[in-house]
């Protein structure tokens, strides 16, 4: 056996690859973001500066048209949230004042039912709970807006997005030079795998943008119903959590049930709200996502967690929204590449979840799309 055929050798190649490239990621990630998200942009507003050039409207104005339609999108969301965290902030005193009663009742009932006056200090920690929100409430609407600006308008996003609409067909050339080179065969296997890239991109995040207003008028509505103030905007900052698995609808109901908690009299709505939110969810995971984005992601849920987790500890928050749509993305490139297939295997869904994954009224609908979309073609 031949040196480099040894598994130690095999082990080690991969680990001190795994690692160098962890370490880039890592190190290059002020570079690496900007042009991942203004990848996945332009893949998804790519047609529509082809439709645009189909009106004989130039490549170079038909970019940017497209750049500027997707950006203002994207800006007028910021700015939405940048108007509602401000309001937000304003409830600071109310807070301060019901959190304050919040704290007292407790401290009644530990000294009432178990006599724990002078053991814990309620006054201390409610000196610190109101010093955190003065110090902090300021910075709230600053610190989302920045983090929003670092994300999505950052001079390079649209710049990087412009030039990749502009050069689609001459990027797409040069994969196609540089693997497909060697005969026919990988010529076509390079152009199947580049058009399913974008298939998969662009209907997964169409897919998760239309579940994510569904969700938002949903969710808005609940709270509004409930009397929660600022409901529109708790009900849109938790659908827009919804782009992080498992983890996101969680965290987007922890906000109004607090917020609840804190401002309402009855301990009833912040449960109620619970109920409400779980409502939703339960039609999101199995009628909605089923439905409206199907397949796209067809990843198991170990594999969708792993990559939760590992986008977190390398990126944090952008590495999350991420790494589920590269996830996809190196699926379709392991199932079309022979020697990668079981990567691809491993990575998708267990055969018996494709059907089990949707609930029943999900695989009807799904049923009923695909039957129409059959009889179309």
């Amino acid at each position: 056996m031949s040196l480099e055929n040894r598994w130690y050798v095999k082990y080690t190649t991969i680990l001190l690859g795994l690692v160098l490239t962890v370490y880039v990621m890592i190190v290059a990630k002020s570079i690496l973001l900007p042009i991942l998200f203004a990848v996945l942009l332009s893949i998804l507003f790519a047609p529509l500066a082809s439709w645009f050039e189909k009106y004989k409207i130039p490549k170079f104005l038909s970019a940017l048209l497209a750049m500027v339609i997707g950006l203002t999108v994207l800006a007028g969301l910021g700015y939405f949230f940048y108007t509602q965290i401000t309001a937000f902030v304003d409830d600071a005193d109310l807070i301060k004042s019901r959190a304050e009663e919040l704290l007292g009742g407790i401290e009644e009932f530990l000294i009432t039912w178990f006599d724990f006056e002078g053991f814990v200090e309620l006054e201390d920690i409610e000196g610190m709970f109101i010093e955190f929100i003065r110090e902090n409430s300021g910075r709230l609407g600053r610190g989302v807006a920045g983090a929003v600006s670092v994300i999505t308008t950052v001079f390079l996003v649209p710049v990087f997005m412009f030039m990749f609409i502009i050069f689609r067909d001459f990027l797409r050339t040069f994969f196609l030079k540089l693997f497909g080179r060697k005969s026919e065969l990988h010529e076509e296997k390079v152009k199947t795998i580049l058009t399913n890239i974008q298939v998969v991109v662009q209907r997964y995040i169409t897919g998760v943008m239309i579940v994510i207003a569904i969700l938002a008028v949903l969710n808005s509505i609940m709270l509004i119903v409930v009397g929660v103030n600022h409901a529109v905007f708790f009900g849109v900052f938790a659908a827009m959590l919804n782009v992080i698995p498992f983890l996101g609808p969680i965290f987007g109901s922890i906000l109004p049930i607090l917020y609840a908690l804190l401002t309402m009299d009855s301990l009833l709505y912040p449960i109620i709200i619970l109920a409400g939110f779980y409502i939703i969810q339960l039609f999101e995971s199995n009628l909605f996502t089923p439905v409206i984005v199907g397949s796209q992601v067809s990843m198991n849920a170990l594999v969708a967690l792993l990559l939760l987790f590992l986008g977190a500890q390398i990126w944090g928050l952008a590495g999350m929204i991420l790494f589920i749509p590269l996830g996809a993305i190196m699926k379709v490139i392991f199932d079309e590449i022979e020697s990668l297939q079981p990567y691809g295997y491993l990575i998708g869904r267990v055969p018996d979840e494709k059907k089990d994954k949707k609930g029943r009224l999900a695989q009807k609908i799904s049923d009923l799309k695909d039957k129409v979309a059959n009889e179309e073609e």
